[in-house]
This record gives C-alpha cells, sequence and structure tokens, in this order.
C-alpha cells in the first residue's frame, strides 16, 4: 500500500487547469521530486496534498485513509506536515526555542503556558535532538532573525521534523540559497532520506537527481511523465518541454 495516493486530481481557476487528472503515488520512505517550468501546477498540487484548497475532482489517500475533504490541521495530526517556499519562523526567539514550539503545539498544549513550560525536558530533549537532525545543534541560542538564510530553512524543516510526520511536503526548500546552502541543504535532506516520505518540488536540478528515487513531471497541470532519475533524463518529451538537450 502507497503512503500517498492521489488519483485523478483537478483543480480549475476559471479556464485554467492547474492541476489535470494528475496521479502520484509516494512509498514510505520515498523522496519523490515533482518538476517542472514555472506555472505548471507543482505549488498548487502540494497545497491540495496539505490541504489548504481542495481539489474539485478527485481523491487522496494518506496511509489508507480517504484525506480528500480534511482541512491541514487535520491532516497535520496523521501525520503529513508541509514547508513553504517562504521561511516561516518566529524571529525573536531562538533557533531552540522556534523548535520548542513545534514540539509543544505537536503534543498539544496551548502556546499560554510558553512561558512556565520553557524549561520542561518534555520540550528541550526532543527538541534539541531535531536540531541535531537537522543540523542545528550548535546553532540553538542564535535567535532566528540572526540566523543565515540557509540556517532559517533548516531550522523550518527542523520545526516540522518536531512533528513526528509520516510524510514531508517540501515546497522549494533552497529557493533563495547560496550554492554552497543548497549543497548544505542536499546533505541534510540525504541524511534524512529514507525515514519519511518526502514530496519535494525544487528548481534546483542538480539537487533534484542526486535526491530523488523517483521524479514526476507536470507541464500544464500534466503529468507528463513519471520514473526513476534516469527515465527522466532520456525522456524525448521531459527533455523538450522542460529539462533541454544540455540535460
Amino acid at each position: 500500500m502507497s503512503l500517498l495516493s492521489v488519483r485523478k486530481l483537478v483543480k480549475r481557476y476559471g479556464g485554467l487547469v492547474a492541476t489535470d487528472n494528475v496521479d502520484l503515488d509516494i512509498a514510505a520512505g520515498e523522496l519523490h521530486a515533482i518538476i517542472g517550468p514555472n506555472g505548471a501546477g507543482k505549488s498548487t498540487l502540494i497545497t491540495q496534498l496539505a490541504g489548504e484548497i481542495r481539489p474539485d475532482a478527485g481523491s487522496i489517500l494518506f496511509r489508507g485513509k480517504d484525506i480528500t475533504t480534511l482541512r491541514a490541521e487535520q491532516r497535520a495530526l496523521l501525520g503529513l506536515a508541509r514547508s513553504y517556499q517562504i521561511t516561516s519562523v518566529f524571529p525573536e526567539f531562538t533557533a531552540l526555542e522556534n523548535v520548542m514550539l513545534a514540539v509543544q503545539a505537536h503534543q498539544g498544549h496551548s502556546f499560554r503556558a510558553w512561558s512556565p513550560v520553557s524549561t520542561q525536558s518534555s520540550l528541550t530533549e526532543p527538541a534539541l535532538a531535531t536540531l541535531e537532525q537537522a543540523g542545528l545543534v550548535h546553532r540553538q541560542a542564535v535567535r532566528a532573525a540572526d540566523l543565515a538564510h540557509g540556517e532559517q530553512r533548516q531550522l523550518e524543516l527542523a520545526m516540522v521534523l518536531a512533528g513526528q510526520p509520516r510524510l514531508l511536503l517540501l515546497d522549494e526548500p533552497m529557493a533563495g540559497m547560496s550554492q554552497a546552502e543548497s549543497a548544505e541543504m542536499t546533505r541534510l535532506l540525504l541524511s534524512i532520506k529514507g525515514r519519511y516520505g518526502i514530496v519535494l518540488v525544487e528548481h534546483d536540478m542538480d539537487a533534484v537527481f542526486r535526491l530523488a528515487d523517483r521524479i514526476t513531471v507536470l507541464v500544464y497541470g500534466r503529468n507528463i511523465a513519471s520514473g526513476p532519475p534516469d527515465h527522466i533524463r532520456q525522456h524525448p518529451e521531459v527533455r523538450a518541454a522542460y529539462l533541454g538537450d544540455e540535460q
């Protein structure tokens, strides 16, 4: 059974078909990249998978459960977590405090209780473990606002991981990064690969072909090809529509 199974997913905006009968299967522990030109429908697909917009047709099953009509917070409780193109951290809090808040939210506590519980081991221990997993434990005491852009993206990933997800939806995690920061994020994703199912939307093709177990290519909302990286690299329609002859 697939961890995530999408069938005939359709989303229209007036005359624009943003996702056109998209099928997708993600196995447990698989890193599945979604690529395509601007306007191909990649972020719209991720947003539907996350539950932030509802499809006009089709179905989404997660761990065998139909989640097509569930809200984003309901999906998160089932183990489906999303990161965004734009970093969303609390800039005045330290890296550790940001992850502690994420742990606290996952445990179901109110943020109003933040001050008195900020030193509890039930928060600090999992937060430190998650920061180490994200390669940021040495920066735990630094305010998020003072972290480099790439480190902020690592912190955001740590906050997602703090929720103990089964499936990560990563929407352009390397957006705006330098070459060195992209290399570090690629290394980080390689280090967690296999522990989670991951759907990765990314424009950095070097990273995609290094990371992905399988790749799906969207063009005008339609899935034109899906398969292992070598298959996608050599696919004539993909080369013509997106990758170009240099690939």
